[in-house]
């Protein structure tokens, strides 16, 4: 059994691990990364990226039956559903041959397997029930992300009670779908399925949909989805789930009353749980708590020279935030001095249509926190691009404190918020104010004048409402 010994070793091929890999080798590292399945992690294969491969099918699919309203005639309007499912495969299948020609460009020996620490600096890799490789490193970054976890008295079968892996490979469209939980995964999958006509119910524990999100716009998101046909259940408790030969029944209590919904599938979509089994951690003294790796501001685990980024310790489970952490750790294990991850400027984005996307404090997370504010929003409506695409549901919304006029938090809900974000994120990292936000030029038409208008409203110099 080979041995070999590097300069650092990350263990998990998604984006927090690649990007660790490739900031390794570019700052001069004999760098290795292993990877069980595929290079991508959950993010390219099964997350990020096919999810939005589907949910672009479901775009163009709800624009063709509209396709009168722009003067255009298409007849007989269909999908097939096995090739949509394909096409988003597809997608996955090249961008995670992407990341492999990443990893040769940058001279990174990819170990294929899992791993299993036996000493703080050495790492057996296994693969079909036996050891293949034995690998050694001063520094090993533990980056093996999380998957979706259930709750009690609903066992996953993967046939009937799914994850959002099944959910985005079925082998036909449900008639019917409930959704468990309506966080951005939950509500990217209602969007596409409900826009194919499956009939979908969303239940929710907490209040709203989006719990974290600001509650004006997760209001009106809400009403968009229910206007199109989604059944939305809030405040509704799952008390158990059953699967049948040819459904499954769910029971739910909701403001005191109990009551049974029936589906085809039901997709359970509450959170995840960090990858820490089969680790040996515990031998080697890294603590883990409440099912995550903790670790201190340059992502040290309590063994020295062990690491760990991304999903594995815990929330914002998102990937730009596993590959920042990634590069903030592999520098700091460098000798540089990188700038610390801000995890009060990582943007949300749920794909859901209209998009939601946000940065920052909310209306009552900023006014919880003791801030006096101002308030500006500004409507898709009025916009004249807009009304060109004809894409005028939605809302920018920013909040500023009172006092300095720095921006606290930003919220938008309409087509494009996800890139819209972007321009917030940085307001918000430069600690930038209202009025530098409404004296900076936005090029007409566009739908980034929202965000300039919403700027003005708060003080009051909104031209276009």
């Amino acid at each position: 059994m080979p041995h070999t010994q590097y300069d650092i070793v990350i263990v998990g091929g998604g984006p927090g691990g690649y990007t660790a890999a490739i900031r390794a080798s570019q700052l001069g590292m004999k760098a290795a990364l292993v990877e069980r399945d595929r290079l991508g992690g959950v993010c390219l294969n099964w997350g990020c990226i096919p999810t939005k491969a589907l949910l672009r099918n479901a775009e163009i699919y709800a624009t063709l039956l509209h396709a009168d309203e722009w003067g255009i005639t298409a007849k007989d309007i269909s999908f097939d559903f096995p090739r949509i499912i394909k096409r988003s495969r597809g997608v996955a299948e090249r961008i995670s041959k992407g990341v492999e020609y990443l990893m040769k460009k940058n001279a990174i020996t990819v170990h294929t397997g899992t791993a299993r620490l036996t000493a703080a600096d050495t790492l057996e890799i296994r693969a079909e029930g036996k050891a293949t490789a034995t690998i050694t490193a001063p520094h090993i970054v533990l980056a093996t992300g999380a998957r979706p976890r259930s709750i009690p008295n609903v066992t996953i079968d993967r046939k009937r009670i799914i994850t959002s892996s099944e959910a985005m490979t079925l082998p036909a469209r449900p008639e019917s779908m409930i959704i468990i939980g309506a966080g951005a995964i939950g509500i990217e999958f209602a969007t596409f399925y409900n826009a194919l006509g499956t009939k979908v119910t969303v239940v929710e524990m907490m209040p709203s949909i989006l719990p974290i999100e600001d509650a004006e716009l997760t209001k009106l998101l809400a009403t968009s989805l229910t206007r199109r046909g989604v059944e939305l259940l809030t405040g509704a408790r799952v008390e158990g789930a059953q699967a049948g030969n040819t459904g499954v029944s769910v029971s739910v209590q909701q403001g005191g009353e109990s009551r049974t919904l029936t589906a085809d599938v039901a997709l359970v979509a509450i959170g995840v749980q960090g990858n820490v089994e089969h680790l040996g951690l515990e031998a080697l003294g890294v603590r883990v708590e409440r099912g995550h790796i903790a670790v201190d501001t340059r992502y040290r685990t309590t063994t020295p020279g062990i690491y760990a980024i991304g999903d594995v310790i815990g929330p914002p489970w998102l990937a730009h935030v596993a590959s920042a952490e990634g590069i903030c750790c592999v520098e700091a294990i460098a000798g540089k001095e990188p700038h610390p991850v801000d995890y009060t400027c990582v943007p949300g984005c749920t794909y859901c249509s209209p998009q939601l996307a946000s940065v920052g404090l909310t209306e009552e997370s900023a006014k919880a926190e003791g801030y006096e504010v101002k308030v500006g929003r500004f409507p898709y409506r009025p916009l004249g691009k807009a009304m060109a695409i004809g894409e005028t549901e939605g809302m920018v919304k920013l909040i500023f404190d009172a006092k300095y006029g720095e921006i606290l938090g930003a919220h938008i809900l309409g087509t494009d918020a996800t890139e819209l974000i972007a321009e917030l994120v940085l307001a918000k990292r430069m600690e930038l104010t209202g009025p530098d936000l409404f004296h900076t030029m936005h090029a007409h038409p566009t739908l980034s004048e929202a965000v300039m208008e919403a700027a003005a409203a708060a003080y009051g110099e909104a031209i276009s409402i």
